[in-house]
């Protein structure tokens, strides 16, 4: 377990209190995030029954929307951990004003993707490598849906406020209610309205932006109830980039595993990147359900520090590591007797599914391990401490990488390729749990 500094014992009824407070924040916090890739899946079930063509661009330009959205993560991130140690000093103006900031920084990152977006979008696609009858239709949807960037980046800080503020809840009814509408819409506009794969990407377009509404109606509120500034204030935007930056670094080292270990797969032949991609999928979605517990610890962690309770701080993430464990153990035996099930839903090719069948046991041999990480990271981002996380993601990303490019070359397969995954779990658990056991991560104050 993490090592704490000598102290008496912990009575049941803070146990208690850490347990309630983990399963109130981190349950509708899965909730949200497994709402947000059906969106995706929404779309694919609409556009599909236009044609393969259609499906193919929808692929292409999703993919890059995806990635696009996916690399600012740290507005949600870096916004949850500053306002939740001001809610934790008690000063909820400044706890808003702290997140109406995150807000506007988002706004201005993406006008800035949009217009790189709109005039290099035949060049992004090619890019891609989609075929000459799916590059219109990803053209179309990438040009129309990448309007909505900004309103998606606006999403994921103003989900970043409420969570901070301890409300993880309201992002749930928003993303729910976003992916209702995205499905309502998309079937309207592409076969009632008959606009084709534009209609998907107005409808895709119309739902985000009713989100970012939905949330910045929320955050207008708390600003008129405490008083705060809504106006743009240049240093409270500049330190929110600054304070985001060493999380984009560490998003980006780890999209750039991702991205390595799904070429190598593509390099191995049909089956195994057919193999990889169901493991990724279910390996995804794992990450949900571990993420959400990590959310709960930038929350909890960030009020922590923020009150001045640095021993309050440690107990409640001892609390979450075993949390985490006992999650990550728990997913690992799901995977393994849901196997027989899991697959089929995917291929009936039994090469494929021998190939995929050792890699589903090494993942769930390292569930035990990814709580840990996950919840460690959480707890590292809710302290405020992303130069060391970007650091120990790129140490991670070093290790990582030559391990991964060997594998074709001494014919280790799919098993060999997730063993260098569950290599880089393990790396990474030891890079936070130092972090963790030396205490440099508690700071605390209203600001670090």
């Amino acid at each position: 377990m993490v090592h704490m500094t000598q102290a008496p014992a912990r009575p049941r009824a803070a146990r208690r209190q850490h347990d309630r407070e983990i399963v109130m924040l981190a349950v509708p916090a899965f909730g949200a995030l497994v709402a947000e890739p059906l969106f995706v899946m929404a779309d694919s079930a609409i556009v599909g029954h236009l044609g393969t063509a259609q499906l193919a661009g929808l692929g292409v330009a999703s993919a890059l929307l995806m990635t696009a959205v996916s690399v600012f993560v740290f507005l949600a991130y870096a916004t949850t951990a500053a306002v939740a140690r001001r809610v934790g000093a008690g000063d909820l103006p400044s706890a808003i004003r702290q997140g109406v900031d995150g807000i506007w920084l988002a706004l201005f990152l993406g006008a800035g993707v949009v217009a790189v977006v709109l005039p290099m979008a035949p060049a992004l696609v090619d890019l891609f490598g989609a075929s000459d009858t799916a590059s219109p239709y990803a053209i179309t949807y990438l040009r129309i849906s990448s309007l909505g960037i900004p309103a998606m980046l606006i999403v994921l800080a103003a989900t970043g406020v409420l969570r901070g503020l301890q409300d993880t809840r309201t992002p749930l009814y928003v993303a729910v209610g976003g992916f209702a509408a995205n499905g309502a819409l998309n079937a309207a506009l592409v076969y009632g309205a008959g606009f084709g794969i534009a209609g998907s990407a107005w409808g895709t377009f119309i739902a985000q932006w009713g989100m970012a509404v939905a949330y910045l109606i929320v955050v207008l509120k708390g600003v008129r109830r405490h008083g705060a500034s809504l106006r743009p204030d240049l240093a409270g935007i500049r330190a929110s980039a600054q304070a985001g930056a060493p999380l984009l670094v560490r998003t980006l080292s780890l999209r750039a595993i991702l991205m390595i270990t799904t070429a190598v797969a593509a390099r191995m032949g049909d089956s195994d990147i057919a193999a990889h991609q169901i493991v990724l999928s279910l390996w995804s979605l794992l990450a949900f359900a571990l993420d959400a517990i990590a959310i709960a610890g930038q929350a909890i962690i960030g009020r922590y520090l923020g009150a001045g309770d640095a021993q309050g701080a440690r107990q409640v993430c001892r609390r979450m590591v075993e949390w985490g464990f006992a999650v990550g153990a728990a997913l690992g035996v799901l995977v393994v007797l849901a196997r027989p099930v899991f697959l089929p839903l995917f291929t009936g090719d039994s090469t494929v599914t021998d190939t995929a069948l050792p890699a589903l046991v090494i993942v769930a041999l390292s569930q035990p391990i990814s709580g840990i990480v996950f919840v460690l990271d959480g707890v590292l981002m809710g302290a405020g401490d992303g130069p060391y996380l970007a650091w120990a993601m790129l140490i991670t990303l070093a290790v990582f990488t030559p391990f991964a490019l060997l594998v074709p070359v001494f014919g280790g397969g799919l098993t060999a390729l997730w063993g260098t995954m569950a290599l880089m779990m393990a790396v990474r658990l030891l890079t936070l749990w130092f972090r963790t056991r030396s205490g440099r991560w508690v700071v605390t104050g209203a600001a670090r």
